[in-house]
């Protein structure tokens, strides 16, 4: 029985990959399902999976890292929304990608691939890590709405994105403003310029950031730079303050 870990943290789409697998893939089963890196690699520590199908961006730890921790024991399978990802992984000999949302041909294929590789022993992942870390340069401002005006706004200048409705309010030391991306989307997109997403509400500058304090219920919050505000920083994000 091959058994498989699955890692996102969108629960439904984990129940989407756990159902399709089930229907596809007979003499397999999903032996773990995780919700973020710190905990798709302890459960692949205690579950030693045959197959790993990983999210690139996950909180606390990409695919990428949970990957590279994996060595050449498990045969892993990217799963990702971004294509430029997605390539770069195939071409250099990953065992196969996904594309969000999942097609259920392209995951039968995967299978077949998978059936077809699993008397040897996966790749070594450094050189196809390396290249899954080549990303896109990240961009160096936005454009934000202030009323009827449309504001560019240089990455550089931003303190906080925070979640609000429909919007996402942008935070710099001299004004306030709203764009209609989702923090999730954002906060993956700015992971290589500097942002860190500490909350599900919160996408923090890594620059402005002047500490992070425990209180006495345990609840973590960090302080920023000549800012009064204190950001609460959710369980999942924590392991990000380890060295601070």
């Amino acid at each position: 029985m091959t058994e498989i870990l699955i890692a996102d943290d969108e629960p439904l789409l984990r129940a989407e990959l756990r159902e399709q697998l089930h229907k596809l893939w007979h003499d397999a089963r999903v032996a773990g399902e995780a919700s973020d890196g710190y905990e798709a690699l302890r459960m692949a520590g205690e579950l030693s999976p045959d197959v790993a199908f990983l999210d690139i961006r996950m909180p606390g730890m990409s695919g990428i890292d949970v990957a590279r921790a994996f060595g050449s024991r498990t045969h892993v399978v990217f799963v990702t929304a971004y294509s430029e990802h997605a390539v770069s992984a195939f071409d250099e000999g990953a065992v196969d990608y996904l594309l969000k949302p999942i097609d259920p041909g392209r995951l039968a294929r995967t299978i077949a691939r998978l059936r077809e590789r699993m008397t040897q022993a996966p790749p070594a992942l450094d050189r196809i890590m390396q290249r899954l870390e080549e990303k896109r340069p990240a961009p160096s401002w936005i454009q934000a709405s202030i009323g009827s005006t449309v504001q560019f706004i240089d990455l550089s200048d931003v303190l906080y994105f925070v979640a609000e409705d429909k919007y996402t309010r942008v935070v710099t030391d001299k004004l306030q403003a709203h764009i209609r991306t989702p923090l999730k989307e954002l906060g993956e997109s700015l992971e290589g310029a500097g942002f860190w997403q500490v909350h599900r509400s919160y996408v923090v500058a890594v620059k402005r950031i002047a500490a992070a304090v425990r209180d006495a219920d345990g609840a973590m919050w960090i302080s920023l730079k000549e800012r009064p505000e204190r950001l609460p920083v959710s369980q999942r994000f924590q392991g990000r303050f380890k060295g601070m």
